[in-house]
């Protein structure tokens, strides 16, 4: 017995010592699930490893040693068998999805004749006639390494309407009779913060950018009732990739006030009350939510009764973010940069504000309505306009940690704009993984300094400036954002200002710890230490000890949200 006690006092103080921790007791205490036999990644401040976790309710009761089993007892005891179990990816920038029955598979395409069959395929299904739909192709993942274009979907579906969204969203493709449905021809000019794009004799070839609406306003509804099940799927299906938490990147409030949108604004199906009945319903399987409404017009957002912070830890009110844009994104492309576009004399992408009062006058609506405030900000003149607007405004209404964000930070701003943001605690909710997936398009836009470091990490939290990682559906996949921020390898293999790569410890912290402080929520979750929430996953190598290039097929095998388990690949596997 003194022997026991001995070495139970003994790992205790090496416990302490080593910043892990467990309690000092020598009866058993019972909790719900017990994880050991591993190691067990807190992403606390000092990055303290464990061997073991306990869990009761919805929360981590302690982290430390293997010998926390001789503290503790639980009905569920998961042997890790040596794997890792660390916090669950926040992806501060994603889009939940759902298929109309009119839809096609675009991003699954592999080429441009693939696609072709699925707009066949669908178009025998609908009938002449039908609108037939789609979202997710890019030119990178296509043999032909080029733009659908509507002669391509006038081969296959004469008779029917086509319109295909790219990946990303700035941009889409529609055929022939959808381009006359939308009265664009020829002559058509260029919409108000839009592009059509021409072919060599003049024709519109096809391309829209930016003004997807002047398509999407054209299809037939799907109704709310038909689009839910295919959110929730989504959503759940979320956990698989070891998403324990996001930022949904926008909704819309127009089922409950009378919205009034800017010209470029798409209209938003998704709505924050449908998604409250969802998380009714679904809420243990989903990943904790903040959704971020897009900007409905000074009325509405008056008479809205509720704003940032309202909802529980399942689903909240966030920021009125991501619509309306600054500006275009590179996918268009068309984000706003201080310099030309390769190539393109005279055109530097295109911004969504007429000029400084036109965006100070969103600002100062969202900060006298005490909201926090998310735009979508592409280029390096889009940061740099935002970050001074945000700014005058934040001093003019004395808001205060009000962790007002930039949603993207996609290029590298001035020196002054990185110290505006940190004076005035201005964030940046990144993407990673857009170095990896759209290396193509930067490379044909950007050059010099302003292409390498595109999509910058080291550099701006060096001085200071507050990151936080997400994927913006490009794809949904952390391993690609963590692979990316730590080698700066573009899909190619090309690597792009090595001096913007971080740690894994870093880059795990930014998809990890970060996400929750743009929520006000970092005293909740994001990390495993006692007393906050029991969101973790269980990934089957240590991404802090694999070569680089192991990021990208490491596997997540078990996803806990509060302590319960949403997704267990091994027994998905054997059903």
């Amino acid at each position: 017995m003194v022997i026991s006690r001995c070495r139970h006092i003994l790992a205790g103080g090496l416990a302490l010592a080593a910043g892990v921790w467990a309690p000092a007791a020598w009866a058993k205490t019972t909790v719900d699930v017990i994880l050991h036999n591993g190691k067990i990644l807190t992403v606390d401040k000092n990055f303290t490893a464990g061997q073991a976790i306990a869990i009761k309710g919805d929360r981590v009761v302690a982290v430390g040693p293997e010998s926390l089993l001789s503290t503790y007892s639980a009905p569920l005891v998961i042997d890790l068998k040596g794997r890792v179990a660390m916090p669950g990816f926040m992806d501060t920038h994603l889009h939940p999805s759902s298929a109309s029955r009119r839809s096609v598979d675009a991003a699954g395409a592999k080429s441009i004749g693939e696609l072709q069959a699925m707009v066949a395929a669908k178009a025998k299904e609908l009938g002449p006639g039908e609108w037939i739909t789609g979202h997710g192709w890019a030119e990178a993942n296509l043999a032909e390494k080029r733009n659908v274009l509507r002669a391509d979907l006038d081969t296959v579906a004469p008779n029917n309407p086509v319109a295909l969204s790219r990946a990303g969203g700035h941009s889409i493709v529609g055929n022939s009779l959808a381009l006359k449905a939308a009265g664009i021809d020829r002559y058509t000019p260029n919409p108000e913060r839009g592009v059509i794009e021409h072919d060599a004799q003049g024709e519109p070839n096809g391309i829209i950018r930016e003004r997807t609406n002047l398509l999407v306003s054209l299809f037939p509804k799907d109704t709310p009732a038909e689009l839910r099940q295919g959110y929730i799927d989504n959503l759940q299906g979320l956990t698989h990739l070891g998403i324990t938490s996001l930022i949904i990147a926008s909704a819309s409030i127009g089922d409950e006030v009378a919205e009034k949108l800017r010209p470029e604004m798409p209209k938003t199906e998704l709505t924050y009350k449908q998604l409250r009945s969802m998380y009714a319903e679904h809420g243990p399987m989903l990943p904790r939510a903040s959704v971020e409404i897009s900007y409905p017009g000074a009325a509405a957002l008056k008479a809205y009764p509720y704003k940032t912070g309202y909802g529980d830890l399942r689903l909240k009110l966030g920021a009125i973010g991501e619509a309306p844009a600054v500006d275009g994104g590179f996918t268009g492309p068309t984000a706003w940069t201080s310099q030309d576009y390769v190539g393109q004399p005279g055109f530097k992408g295109q911004p969504f504000f007429n000029d400084e009062a036109d965006l100070r006058s969103v600002t100062e609506d969202v900060a006298a309505n005490g909201w926090q405030l998310g735009l979508h900000t592409i280029g390096d003149a889009a940061i740099d306009m935002a970050a001074k607007i945000y700014g005058e405004t934040l001093g003019k209404y004395k808001r205060t940690g009000a962790r007002w964000y930039l949603a993207h930070f996609t290029m590298l701003p001035s020196d002054a704009t990185m110290a505006t943001m940190v004076r005035h605690g201005i964030l940046a909710a990144a993407q990673p993984n857009f170095l990896y997936t759209l290396e193509n398009r930067y490379v044909e836009t950007l050059d010099g300094k302003r292409l390498e470091h595109n999509n910058p990490v080291a550099v701006p939290e060096a001085k200071g400036v507050f990151l936080a990682f997400g994927s913006d559906n490009l794809p949904i996949d952390p391993r690609v954002g963590l692979y990316a921020a730590v080698t700066r390898k573009g899909i190619s293999g090309r690597v792009f200002g090595q001096e913007e790569a971080v740690s894994i410890q870093q880059a795990i912290r930014d998809y990890t710890a970060a996400g929750p402080y743009l929520t006000f929520e970092e005293k909740e979750k994001g990390t495993l230490e006692p007393g906050k929430l029991a969101d973790l996953i269980v990934l089957d190598r240590d991404p802090t000890a694999v070569p680089a290039e192991q990021l990208l097929t490491m596997q997540v095998d078990l996803t806990m949200i509060g302590g319960k388990v949403v997704y267990d690949r091994a027994a998905l596997a054997a059903k």
